[in-house]
């Protein structure tokens, strides 16, 4: 399988590109993936050059069709006024309309603060849920002082485990993410007497010859309603 990484990180070190990385390494843990790297610094003059003339030039195109064939994405960007940065946006409006319909994408970012932790969901998760994307549950932030501290690997490998497992298809438990609860199960959440609520008993289903029936949504109000 194909993961392909975007860090929009500008200089070189780059905390951006360690945390793409790291996610990255965590996949691979996972499931054989086949690791492919888009330094958007690098994309820079062709991605500005593209809204002028509305040609990708060499690198851009190989990094836009790398983006549309690959199975997984981590993508990372450094926290600009409390938000992406504009590269990073940039990259993602020369893309094909269609490039990430159904794809699985990791989202992260880093900072120099804590207090830019939301950029994630403010900004990050709403972009690439308009894309079509499918946005992994849990996205990743490292500001300065989470490197080194406890918190940032437990989330890392968190991230990872659920991006490789929408890669492989898989139901059942990836290495590192927990499976489903048994339906039906009385620990599950949102069962139906949980649902219900103390003391009203609704009905989910009736057996008939072996088979399965739905209760109609009407009976099942009337049995919430209060008896009187």
């Amino acid at each position: 399988m194909k993961l392909v990484v975007v860090s929009a990180g500008l200089s070189v070190p780059s905390s951006t590109r360690l945390l793409a990385d790291r996610l990255s390494a965590a996949v691979g843990r996972r499931t054989p993936v086949d690791v492919q790297v888009v330094e958007l610094r690098e994309l820079a003059v062709e991605i500005a050059h593209f809204f002028t003339n509305g040609f990708p030039g060499k690198a851009l195109a190989a990094a836009q069709e790398a983006v549309a064939g690959a199975d997984g994405l981590i993508v990372v960007t450094p926290v600009f006024s409390a938000s992406y940065s504009g590269l990073f946006k940039s990259f993602f409006d020369v893309l094909d309309k269609d490039a990430l319909v159904g794809k699985p994408v990791l989202v992260a970012a880093t900072g120099g603060s804590a207090r830019h932790s939301l950029v994630l969901e403010h900004a990050l998760r709403p972009l690439f849920a308009y894309l079509r994307a499918v946005v992994v549950p849990t996205a990743v932030y490292a500001a300065s002082e989470d490197w080194g501290a406890e918190g940032l690997e437990g989330r890392i490998e968190r991230a990872a485990g659920e991006l490789a497992g929408l890669m492989t298809g898989l139901a059942g438990p990836v290495a590192g993410l927990p499976g489903r609860l048994a339906a039906g199960s009385d620990s599950g959440a949102g069962s139906g007497a949980g649902a219900a609520g103390a003391g009203a008993s609704v009905p989910a289903a009736r057996g008939g010859d072996g088979g399965f029936e739905v209760v109609p949504f009407a009976e099942q109000l009337a049995a919430l309603s209060p008896r009187r």
